[in-house]
């Protein structure tokens, strides 16, 4: 027998790490590597040597049968080379050359070279294998030849998850028999020898064959047989070890188990086959169930918000005014409640609605999908639009509000002005008119008619200074009149009343100075001294009226600034008491002058001044009622005083709350944009810190509903300017909202950002050289790229949009390297630029935000699902038909699945059609948008 370890030491056998083996098998000179190693180590044992001879004797009959030969004995049945070509020619497919028929030396060398040759052919590198030893029966070198055509033929195309072809054959058996107990798959040599892992092989494909759970851990020889009886006579992979050689070895030989369970990966391949078609087909499937669910939630929920917003903008839009401040106050607190109650879960609505949206664009663009299109109307655009309407709506109605509160405040201190003044006028027209027409002087003395006229100059001197109070009233009326006051019929009777009874006072007047001045020749004797007291008395009395009248006058006033000025008035008004007290002292004295004369001269007087009406007594009783008004009016201005003050402190209240709460949602929207653009940490980090921002946001709430609480107490107090701060409470609460969709939008931007990572296989350092390079071109930070700026980008990152591939930079700085590119020549490809672009920017808005950009950049980087490649898994599981049926649907796929492509697949049309077949290519094209169903 030949000394193996001998002849280890001077010869190898294997290809080397140089081969480029058809297959792509990568690893395959490093595999071989390590089998020198297993020769030189374990094939000391000569019962390894027997489980080769064996093995390998059975895996080439089982290709030698088909071209009707075999082989008894593997040393010297090779040696002509004849079978040895025949072999390969069986399990390559191919032609060699024809082999000499001589029965010389030369000629079984030539025909082993031949075989050599093709082998080496195949990218494999024999090391040490010479025909010489082949011919002469060289056992160590004709087992390594066949166990190189073994792993370059049987093994080498074996690749589960990119693995090595060892470790792929090795990953499929674990995955295999994971379920099954007792059996740990963990080598090809020592965790085969109980049998169970070769049962659990079977099972797992071919469940009917094998009674698994009758077998026992402790009885190998009869669990091994039994695998080898069943996979030799349904399976058609021949007996290739025997049950006593392995469990009497310490260690069964490794390429002898190789060798045999490679049979049973080749037998069972089909099944694997379908099985990863079905795999591919339900993960396509049930992403494309998902986003039809998550389309049917957003086409709901659009639909529900902006049947909302039709339904409020008609109510913000009614703008029909009420006759009272009451029924429009009750109106401003709807509006108020609106806003408080109503308004903000639309808000929340209307920012989830805009993330499910870019989440589900996100989902579709990761799974190859063409993006979402809402039903008409129902875009995120068209919600914006309507929300804007809404908006507009929104502030029209509340300045309208306001503005038609002042306008019924001010109809009605105007209305209450018109009629105290009218009182008063009609107060002192009353009986005017009949003393005008009183003819007294026709039966009067001289004397009597020379009191009339002067009665009656002073009853002018009287009605010239009413004429002001008369146009006051009609202005007032004309005002009530352009401003829509609701009883402007009633104002303009009593003022058209008021009007009309002045114009015949005039006219009566008139009359009777004609009628006087007519007689006056006769009268020669005026009392100077009645006369002097009726002149002075009459404008000192209308002075009293007047002041009488300011001191009841009602005011309105909206400001600290007006109320003191008032008081300031007030108080120049007190300081002319005094005078006016020593003219009403100078006055009665001359009343106390006449009296004393005529009791001097012993004159009885007639009576009353024939000059005049006012009294003494008159004088007296208007200057106390002056005196009663004065401290009146001083209560009533100090009172409005304190209301305005109280009304300063609220402006300064709120002002102070604004101008924090303000200037706090503007730094934090600065904060956010920062956040966006610098890259600290991982994704998962930046998520972590945004969602603590977005908590410590949350957190400030309190603040904003305390500002709102001082502004109704604002608006309650009708306060309309406020100079102490720029900020009103219509910017705070757009600030506000805007804050809350700004954080929620970066996060959702960020999950998405993850999302496209995992789903992509894109590592950090990637994501973060995607940002890195993003920021560095978003000059403005406005968180998107120009079309230069995009392309600069591309560059930056090495990509050659003339070649649409990438080239490695190394770390040169972006504008450094584009510098270098334009140094050396290099030009941007205008039409796979602008193909770029109309991915990227599919709107042509001239703009590439963050999330389309990394969503390029991972198309281009990683491998997704394609239309071909679901078409190619259906047809695995049509068994390599054009069509499938239902039967087979449901036997493939899960329940749900197998009825969703059941119930959107088409007929098949083509000429090989059977009943019930269904069209299985149109459906996949259509899951990629490629065509329609």
């Amino acid at each position: 027998m030949v000394d193996y370890h001998a002849a280890n030491q001077s010869y190898q056998y294997g290809p080397s790490s140089g081969g480029n083996g058809a297959g792509g098998g990568g690893s395959m000179g490093d595999y071989m590597a390590q089998e020198d190693d297993w020769d030189r180590d374990l094939l000391l044992d000569p019962a390894w040597e027997k489980q080769q001879r064996k093995t390998f004797t059975a895996w080439c009959n089982s290709h030698l049968r088909k071209a009707g030969t075999q082989i008894e004995n593997i040393d010297e049945d090779f040696r002509d080379g004849l079978k040895l070509m025949l072999l390969l020619e069986v399990i390559s497919g191919e032609r060699l050359p024809k082999p000499e028929r001589g029965k010389m030396r030369v000629h079984k060398i030539n025909n082993v070279n031949k075989a050599l040759d093709f082998i080496a052919s195949k990218g494999v590198k024999l090391v040490s294998i010479g025909a010489e030893e082949i011919v002469d029966g060289n056992a160590k070198m004709t087992l390594g030849m066949i166990w190189t055509i073994i792993l370059r033929f049987a093994i080498q195309d074996i690749s589960v998850e990119e693995t090595s072809a060892k470790e792929g054959l090795l990953l499929w058996c674990q995955r295999k028999t994971a379920p099954y107990k007792n059996v740990n798959v963990q080598n090809f040599h020592i965790s085969w020898k109980d049998g169970l892992a070769f049962n659990a092989l079977i099972h797992r494909h071919r469940p009917e064959l094998i009674e698994y759970d009758k077998l026992r851990k402790d009885d190998p020889v009869t669990n091994l047989n039994n695998a080898f009886e069943v996979a030799e006579k349904y399976l058609d992979i021949p007996k290739m070890l025997d049950a006593e050689d392995i469990v009497n070895t310490a260690r069964p030989d490794e390429k002898a188990i190789m060798t045999y369970v490679s049979s049973f990966y080749h037998a069972f391949s089909g099944a694997q086959k379908a099985e990863t078609a079905a795999n591919r087909i339900c993960k396509v499937l049930a992403v494309n169930q998902e986003n039809e669910h998550l389309m049917e939630d957003y086409e709901r929920l659009a639909s529900d918000l902006l049947e909302w917003i039709r339904r409020t903008i008609p109510w913000l839009e009614d703008r029909v005014p009420q006759k009272t401040i009451q029924e429009m106050q009750q109106k401003l607190e709807d509006f108020r409640d609106y806003r408080r109650v109503h308004k903000p879960p639309k808000v929340q609505e209307k920012c989830q609605l805009e993330i499910n949206f870019n989440t589900l664009q996100t989902k579709l663009r990761l799974s190859n999908r063409p993006a979402f299109m809402p039903s008409e109307g129902r875009m995120v655009s068209d919600i914006n639009n309507c929300w804007q309407h809404l908006e507009q709506a929104e502030k029209g109605y509340e300045e309208w509000l306001l503005n038609e509160i002042r306008r019924l405040e001010r109809l009605d201190h105007l209305a209450e002005k018109f009629r105290q003044k009218a009182s008063i006028h009609e107060a002192w027209t009353d009986g005017k008119e009949a003393m005008l027409k009183h003819r007294d002087y026709e039966t009067a003395t001289l004397s009597d008619i020379k009191a009339l006229i002067r009665k009656h100059e002073a009853f002018e001197s009287d009605l010239a200074a009413h004429q002001d109070r008369v146009e006051q009233i009609a202005a007032i009326a004309q005002e009530l009149n352009e401003l829509d006051y609701y009883d402007s019929h009633n104002v303009n009777t009593r003022c058209q009343k008021i009007c009309d009874q002045w114009d015949a006072l005039g006219s009566l007047t008139h009359s009777r100075r004609e009628a006087l001045e007519k007689t006056e020749k006769q009268l020669e004797t005026i009392d100077q001294l009645h006369l002097e007291y009726a002149k002075r008395a009459a404008p000192f009395n209308n002075w009293m009226e007047s002041a009488m009248e300011d001191l009841q006058d009602m005011f309105i006033v909206h400001t600290i600034e007006e109320i003191e000025g008032l008081i300031s008035a007030h108080d120049q008004f007190k300081s002319t008491l005094p005078d006016a007290d020593r003219e009403r002292e100078a006055i009665l004295a001359i009343h106390k002058e006449a009296q004393r004369i005529a009791e001097s001269n012993h004159i009885k007087l007639s009576g009353s001044n024939p000059y005049t009406t006012v009294t003494p007594q008159i004088i007296n009783s208007k200057w106390e009622k002056v005196q009663q008004l004065v401290p009146k009016r001083d209560h009533a201005l100090l009172e409005e005083q304190s209301k305005q003050q109280s009304n300063e402190h609220l402006r300064r209240q709120f002002a102070s709350q604004a101008n924090i709460v303000g200037p706090w949602i503007q730094t934090k929207m600065e904060e956010i944009g920062r956040i966006s653009i610098e890259m600290n940490g991982t994704l998962e980090d930046q998520l972590s810190h945004l969602k603590q921002y977005e908590r410590s946001i949350v957190d400030y709430k309190p603040n904003l509903d305390l500002l709102e609480q001082q502004h109704q107490l604002i608006q309650e107090a009708l306060i309309f300017d406020n100079k102490h701060t720029n900020y009103t409470m219509e910017h705070i609460r757009v600030g506000w909202e805007q804050l809350l969709t700004t954080i929620a939008r970066t996060i959702n931007e960020v999950e998405n950002q993850i999302l496209t990572r995992d789903a992509k296989g894109i590592s950090q350092e990637q994501m973060q050289e995607f940002r890195a390079s993003f920021n560095h071109f978003d000059k403005d930070h406005g968180g998107a790229l120009g079309p230069e700026e995009f392309k600069a980008c591309l560059i930056s990152l090495g990509y050659d949009v003339e070649n649409d591939r990438q080239k490695q930079t190394g770390s040169m700085d972006p504008d450094d390297f584009r510098a270098l590119l334009i140094s050396t020549g290099y030009s941007l490809g205008d039409a796979e630029f602008n193909r770029i672009m109309s991915v990227v920017d599919p709107n042509h808005s001239g703009l590439v935000t963050f999330q389309a950009f990394i969503d390029f950049m991972s198309r281009e980087t990683t491998d997704t699902d394609t239309a071909d490649q679901v078409i190619a898994s259906f047809k695995v599981l049509a068994g390599d038909k054009n069509f499938i049926t239902a039967e087979e649907l449901r036997r493939e796929l899960p329940p749900d699945q197998a009825e969703y492509c059941i119930a959107r697949m088409a007929p098949y049309q083509g000429s090989d059609a059977v009943p019930g077949a269904l069209d299985y290519k149109s459906f996949s094209t259509a899951l990629y948008g490629e065509s329609d169903l």
